[in-house]
């Protein structure tokens, strides 16, 4: 299982996924940060990434943060 750092920022104009230099993420979210909408976007952004089902990635704490850890792991 890998584990990441993902600093979200919701309510962006585009949907991407940057790998920064320090080996954390941001991740600009289309979707708002309410009703779990920008969280579900991030699976699904992070499961595209990195080719994995968004079965396979759960965000294992920051839910409600915009610095997040992100678990998923490959196949």
């Amino acid at each position: 299982m890998s584990v990441i750092q993902v600093k979200a920022k919701p309510s962006s104009g585009k949907s991407a996924l940057e790998e920064l230099n320090d080996g954390s993420f941001l991740a600009y979210l289309k979707a708002p940060p309410a009703e779990g909408k920008a969280n579900a976007e991030l699976i699904a952004l992070v499961a595209k990434h990195f080719k994995v089902r968004k079965s396979a990635v759960t965000i294992k704490s920051g839910a409600g943060a915009r610095i997040k850890l992100v678990a998923f792991t490959l196949p």
